[in-house]
């Protein structure tokens, strides 16, 4: 049989661990009706904790009460898009760039251009804004059993913040009209805070939080018996024990792990069971994976001087103290807390004791010491480049 275990981004698991109380408190709001706290709810956590797997299965849960349900993520155009997912439309955009037009003077010594530069044109959309596209949608609804829920992922640095801005407007007439609808928002813990913060988003620090964290241990071994069980193969208590404390209750590590062992037990012919062999076997490819599929992509999106703050911090075993980070940076320690701050705001770090950081994204320490070559070669090769082109 094929491996029960889904380690795809944004993959529903088969089960969904540890996340039963905010699944509750979701449900509890659907049911309660407009007005219900975490009818407008942010999802936050770190990379791979599991955000998008959330969106979804609050989605799933709406869906089997025949509710309408956009998914979007806040990259630009997305109040365009969810608008057409609202209406059943088109919602592609059209743009034309009109030719710059020239005028004579009748004095023959003066002139002028007028360019008239781009104009956008959204084919059946112009009257709609994502406020008249809800109403009109649940127009069409039973509103008494039927609402529209829309979920937006990776809010952010990123994202587009004029339409956040619309975006979060919209949703505040909707929740003062009590209308049948439910927001939610998904990004890292610091980078929704710097849009919360924005002077024109007030509103949305009243917005309940779902904080995922990494998942009890004891659950992780209940959902790997039971995964394993269910689907036609035995593992035995050491083995179960392996497996479970390999994943650091980091939900994404818990379906690479099951999913890695599961094809271990295949591949070494144990068709009927995972064994001790299997598991360690398993834990060694999901390591070398998670940091193919969530450390690398999230490291190279740092600038520089971020990725050599997290080299520095991945010499310790442990805890880091940021005088010595700054030391072996060869910087001071105000320069090297600019990267600090960033690095927890966005949940690649957490402080520990005083003047501590450590690694918040489990293995990312042994990432960075299997990549630190590669890293500080690719950082060379750019500081050369600068110097031949005078940078």
């Amino acid at each position: 049989m094929y491996s029960p275990f889904k380690p795809t981004a944004g993959k529903r698991p088969p089960v969904l661990v540890g996340r039963d109380d905010d699944l509750d408190a979701f449900r509890m709001a659907i049911e309660e009706g407009p007005g219900a706290p975490e009818r407008l709810l942010f999802v936050t956590g770190a990379r791979g904790i599991g955000k998008t797997v959330m969106l979804n299965a609050l989605s799933d849960m709406v869906k089997e009460r025949d509710w309408f349900v956009v998914n979007e993520t806040a990259s630009v155009g997305f109040t365009e898009r969810i608008i057409g997912s609202l209406a059943d439309r088109d919602s592609r955009t059209a743009s034309y760039t009109l030719p710059s037009l020239s005028l004579e003077s009748p004095l023959g010594s003066l002139g002028a251009t007028l360019n008239l530069g781009k104009m956008q044109v959204s084919h059946d959309l112009a009257a709609l804004d994502l406020r008249h596209a809800v109403g009109e949608r649940l127009d069409r609804m039973d509103e008494d059993r039927q609402g529209v829920l829309i979920t937006l992922d990776e809010l952010g640095a990123e994202s587009p913040m004029d339409e956040v801005r619309a975006f979060a407007t919209a949703v505040q007439h909707l929740i003062r009209e009590d209308r049948n609808v439910a927001v939610v928002f998904a990004g890292i813990p610091g980078m929704v805070n710097d849009v919360v913060n924005d002077r024109i988003l007030t509103f949305l620090r009243r917005a309940e939080r779902f904080h995922l964290q990494n998942v009890d241990l004891p659950d992780v071994w209940e959902a790997f018996e039971h995964t394993i069980s269910d689907n036609g193969k035995s593992a035995d208590y050491e083995v179960l024990n392996l497996l479970t404390e390999a994943t650091h209750g980091y939900p994404f590590m818990i379906q690479l792990v099951g999913h890695q062992a599961w094809r271990a037990s295949d591949r070494n012919g144990h068709p009927d069971a995972i064994t001790l062999q299997d598991a360690q076997e398993g834990i060694e490819k999901a390591r070398d994976r998670i940091g193919e599929l969530v450390n690398g992509p999230a490291v190279d999106g740092l600038p520089p001087m971020a990725r050599e703050y997290l080299l520095a911090m991945a010499i310790d075993d442990g805890p880091s103290n940021t005088g010595e980070i700054a030391r072996r940076m060869h910087r001071d320690a105000k320069y090297a807390s600019v990267y600090r701050s960033r690095l927890i705001n966005e949940d690649f770090i957490k402080p520990t004791d005083r003047g501590f950081v450590d690694f918040r994204m489990p293995f990312m320490r042994e990432y960075l010491r299997g990549h630190a070559a590669f890293y500080q070669l690719e950082e060379s090769l750019a500081d050369e480049l600068r110097g031949s082109t005078g940078d």
